[in-house]
């Protein structure tokens, strides 16, 4: 996606995430279920693996993404991608708690950072602040 993109879809998230509470209460009937998944650090396909065998998030298919979505991987952006997406598309079936990873310091020591700046050289550094915001 081009930087200005990128750059929408965290305002939109952030504008989104700062009306909610700090803590998320999530219930469902008995005949539903949740899927409730964490540490991708990065990892595309384990993003993908989940959404196969469970799914993609709808109003029938609830998640719970339990943090530390980027570091160690490569493609840490395009999880967050999918993930804030998902989140603006069905705001009340998909819910993000931040890990410790979703951190700058913590970002900065495994790779996240790096991986920005070396993707989008013009826009890296705004992308990176905007997602510092977003965390």
């Amino acid at each position: 996606l081009h930087a200005r993109y990128v750059l929408n879809l965290l305002h939109e998230t952030r504008k989104h995430l700062k009306q909610l509470p700090n803590i998320s209460h999530v219930s469902t009937c008995y005949s539903e279920e949740v899927t409730v998944c964490g540490d991708l650090h990065g990892q595309l396909d384990d993003l993908f693996l989940i959404f196969y065998k469970n799914g993609l998030p709808s109003p029938s298919k609830s998640y719970v993404f339990n943090g530390d979505f980027v570091d160690r991987g490569k493609q840490s952006l395009e999880i967050l991608i999918i993930l804030f997406t998902f989140l603006l598309i069905y705001p009340k079936e998909v819910h993000l708690n931040r890990g410790n990873h979703e951190d700058h310091m913590v970002n900065l020591r495994y790779g996240f950072c790096a991986g920005l700046s070396a993707m989008s050289q013009v826009h890296g550094k705004k992308i990176l602040r905007m997602f510092q915001n977003v965390f």
